[in-house]
């Protein structure tokens, strides 16, 4: 196999966004596409000049398809990955993978049974400056982790809420600014610096008419001890994007796409316990972080897999990692919409039945037709 053909399910934005891509990358090569509208697969079929179904049982059967895109709305994500696992054909999952830990918890059984690769369509951890941090903490240079915060604050008009009648419902989405705009921040925060094992929150709906939050905040516990806070909203504008990572040995802030690290060579709490002097600061000397230029964005992911497939390349996301976001997301929800602390791993029976009891009470929206328009925010 020279080229790795793929077939994909769901041709809304992102869906043929990604048949785009496709085109540009030399691992691999659109074989089919799906979509549950016959207007839209047949319309993304003949552009792109492949075969089309309304079934996606049919796409993933068929021979000249060796691996799936899965690109449908949330809900959707695990039993179609799952069906594609099954008849072993590897699976990239739009963010993200799942609306519910327990949902996600089958699919990572079904790609651990049967062996086949998993990924999920998180980008952004390939962006030269993520990767960069990603090498300071995963190479201990911050050395045990005593705070993390996250600050994701972006703006959504209500015209977009209004594009689509699943949109920020409970029934068709499954949440608001947690599930459909934050997953990429969430993603990166939990690969950096782990996930909390406790997590206290508050969600509102504040400034737009939808069933879902369109802000979120929590305080995070950690089970060294360490405390950590997150922020997500789609009502402020100009945006904020800040992360940062305090350790005993260095800090990490990465701002919008400006990244600095200060070193601490004698530690944090070691200079506090063994200083003579009531005023003394630890020595801190600023690292310069070598950035290294690379592809990134939805093609280092789609050529990842075919890669990984091909020649055996390690995958930047990782499927069973995609379970990190669903963990936070579950878990702000449900600690606020009961005002308790949830722990983490999130009770996956309680869960369920708050999202059963929101979906019942989840109304129809009439906005007219889907608008199917590419995200042109996360690419």
């Amino acid at each position: 196999m020279e080229r790795v053909r793929y077939g994909i399910v769901g041709t809304g934005g992102m869906g043929t966004g990604h048949a785009r891509t496709l085109q540009k990358i030399e691992e691999a090569t659109l074989a089919a596409v799906c979509d549950i509208v016959p207007s839209v697969a047949e319309a993304v079929g003949e552009e792109f000049n492949v075969p089309y179904t309304v079934d996606y049982h049919e796409l993933i059967d068929r021979d000249d398809v060796d691996a799936v895109v899965v690109a449908t709305p949330h809900y959707f994500h695990p039993e179609i990955a799952i069906y594609a696992m099954e008849r072993g054909k590897p699976v990239i999952s739009e963010k993200p993978i799942a609306v519910t830990v327990s949902a996600a918890d089958a699919m990572l059984e079904a790609a651990k049974r049967t062996g086949t690769p998993f990924a999920v369509m998180h980008q952004s951890r390939s962006e030269p400056i993520w990767q960069a941090a990603h090498q300071l903490v995963s190479s201990g240079r911050l050395g045990e982790i005593y705070r993390t915060m996250l600050v994701y604050a972006d703006f959504r008009s209500q015209a977009y809420y209004n594009s689509a009648g699943w949109r920020a419902t409970w029934a068709g989405e499954g949440g608001g600014v947690l599930i459909n705009q934050a997953p990429h921040s969430l993603d990166r925060f939990a690969w950096l610096g782990g996930l909390p094992n406790k997590v206290t929150a508050m969600t509102a709906t504040r400034n737009h008419t939808i069933e879902v939050e369109d802000v979120a905040s929590a305080l995070l516990e950690y089970p060294n001890g360490g405390v950590g806070y997150l922020y997500c909203s789609t009502t402020e504008w100009p945006p904020t994007d800040i992360m940062e990572f305090s350790g005993e040995r260095g800090k990490l802030r990465v701002v919008g796409k400006e990244i600095r690290f200060w070193e601490l060579p004698e530690g944090v709490k070691a200079f506090s316990d063994t200083t003579p002097e009531m005023w003394a600061k630890p020595p801190v000397r600023e690292v310069p972080v070598e950035i290294v230029e690379r592809e990134h964005g939805h093609i280092a992911i789609l050529r990842n897999m075919a890669r990984h497939i091909l020649y055996g390349e390690e995958l930047i996301a990782p499927g069973v990692e995609g379970i990190y976001t669903v963990e936070l997301i579950n878990a702000c929800i449900l600690s606020g919409h009961t005002g308790e602390p949830v722990e983490i791993p999130v009770d996956r029976a309680r869960y369920d039945a708050l999202l059963e009891e929101l979906k019942r009470a989840s109304k129809p929206k009439d906005v007219g037709p889907d608008k199917r328009i590419t995200d042109t925010v996360h690419h």
